[in-house]
C-alpha cells in the first residue's frame, strides 16, 4: 500500500486555529455506504440508538511544553512521557543544545536535568521541583502542546478549549479531539435518550501523530501509548455487542483501545497497559460499528484508519466534499461520523 494513495490537496484555509464555540455547535459529517448528509454535531442523539454506546476516551491533555535556558541558549521540551517518579521522556528542541548532565532552568525552583540522551535525540530528564508530584510542576509552568499546525502560541483559552469536558487522569501531549465536540447538555440528552456512555483510556502520545516516512505504509511503526479499560466497562460493551447494539468509538484512540483489547471471539477484554496497533486498509474490525472523529492530516496514519474503516474510495469522495464545503480540519475542526463498511 503505496503512501502517495491517501494524500490530497488541502488549503490551508481549511486548517481550524479555533474551534466553533460555543463548544457543541460544530459541524458534523454523516458519512454512510449510500451517501453523505450535512448534519449539525446536535443532530448526533437522532443518529444514534438506544441502548446503543458512545465510547469516550477520558485522559487530560498534560500542559507538557516547557520553555528555560540551558546556558545562554534558549531550550523548549515536550514532557512525552512520566518513567518514575521525578523521571521523565522528553523532546528537546534545539538537540544540539543539550547534553548529558545539562542542566535546563524551567524556573528558579524547577530545573530538568538530562540523564541520558538518546539515539532517536530525545532524552531523559530528572526533575527537581519545590512541588511534592511532578504534574504538578508541569502545569504550573507548562503550555498547551497545541499541535504545530497552529500557527501560533497557546493562551489561556486553549486551557479550555483543548481538553475535554470530562477528561480524568493526566497522561497526554495531545488532545483526544473528537471529544472536544461534546458539551454536558448534549452528553445528558444522549443519555435521556437511552444512549449509554462509557470511557476507556489510551494516553495520547508521539504514536498517534508520528508522520509516515516510508512510501509502503506497511513498514510504518507505530510508538506504544499507554491504554486501559476496566473490567466494568468491558462488560457493559459486550453485553450491548450480544444485545446487537451499536458500539459508537468517539475518536481514533478510543477505537485503537477497544480493538486492542479484542479478543479471537470477538469479545473486548479488560486491559492495562500499551499498545501500538496500526490499522491499515484490509483490517478487520471487531469492536465497533461506527466512528465519530475529525477530518485528518494526508498521509498521516489517522487518515489511513479512516479508510480502513470505511474504505477509500468514500472517504475520498466524504473529504472532497468537506472541503468543497464549509467544514474545518484537524484538531479544531468539525466532525463526521462514519458508518462501518466490511471490507471484502
Amino acid at each position: 500500500m503505496h503512501l502517495s494513495s491517501f494524500d490530497f490537496e488541502l488549503p490551508l484555509s481549511k486548517i481550524a486555529q479555533r474551534p466553533r464555540y460555543p463548544r457543541g455547535s460544530s459541524l458534523l459529517l454523516r458519512i454512510k455506504e449510500t451517501g453523505l448528509l450535512d448534519l449539525k454535531l446536535t443532530h448526533i442523539a437522532s443518529n444514534i440508538g438506544e441502548g446503543d454506546v458512545l465510547v469516550f476516551n477520558n485522559t487530560r491533555v498534560l500542559k507538557a511544553r516547557l520553555f528555560g535556558r540551558c546556558g545562554n541558549r534558549a531550550i523548549e521540551l515536550l514532557m512525552h512521557k512520566k518513567m518514575d517518579k521525578g523521571l521523565w521522556h522528553a523532546l528537546v528542541k534545539p538537540g544540539k543544545a543539550v547534553f548529558k548532565n545539562s542542566k535546563i532552568i524551567i524556573s528558579d525552583t524547577f530545573v530538568c536535568t538530562v540523564v541520558d540522551k538518546l539515539s532517536d535525540g530525545t532524552v531523559i530528564l530528572s526533575l527537581s521541583s519545590e512541588e511534592e508530584e511532578d504534574f504538578a510542576s508541569i502545569e504550573k509552568y507548562g503550555h498547551m502542546p497545541l499541535p504545530p499546525y497552529m500557527k501560533r502560541n497557546d493562551d489561556k483559552q486553549d486551557q479550555i478549549d483543548y481538553q475535554t469536558v470530562f477528561a480524568t487522569d493526566y497522561g497526554s501531549v495531545a488532545s483526544p479531539t473528537a471529544g472536544l465536540h461534546f458539551n454536558e447538555d448534549i452528553l445528558e440528552d444522549l443519555k435521556k435518550r437511552g444512549v449509554e456512555i462509557e470511557f476507556v483510556t489510551l494516553h495520547v502520545g508521539l504514536g498517534t501523530f508520528k508522520p509516515i516516512k516510508s512510501q509502503d505504509i506497511r513498514d510504518h511503526v507505530m510508538h506504544e501509548e499507554w491504554a486501559c479499560i476496566d473490567e466494568r466497562t468491558s462488560r457493559r460493551l459486550n453485553n450491548a455487542k450480544r444485545a446487537g447494539k451499536n458500539i459508537v468509538a468517539v475518536g481514533t484512540t478510543s477505537l485503537r483501545v477497544l480493538e486492542s483489547a479484542i479478543d479471537g471471539l470477538g469479545m473486548i477484554q479488560p486491559m492495562s497497559g500499551t499498545t501500538d496497533i496500526f490499522i491499515t486498509p484490509g483490517y478487520q474490525f471487531n469492536s465497533v460499528n461506527m466512528l465519530l472523529t475529525n477530518f485528518h492530516l494526508p498521509k498521516s496514519t489517522l487518515f489511513v484508519l479512516v479508510c480502513a474503516f470505511a474504505g477509500e474510495r468514500l472517504m475520498k469522495q466524504a473529504y472532497e466534499h468537506a472541503i468543497k464545503g464549509p467544514y474545518q480540519f484537524y484538531s479544531y475542526g468539525d466532525a463526521c461520523l462514519i458508518d462501518l463498511v466490511k471490507s471484502g
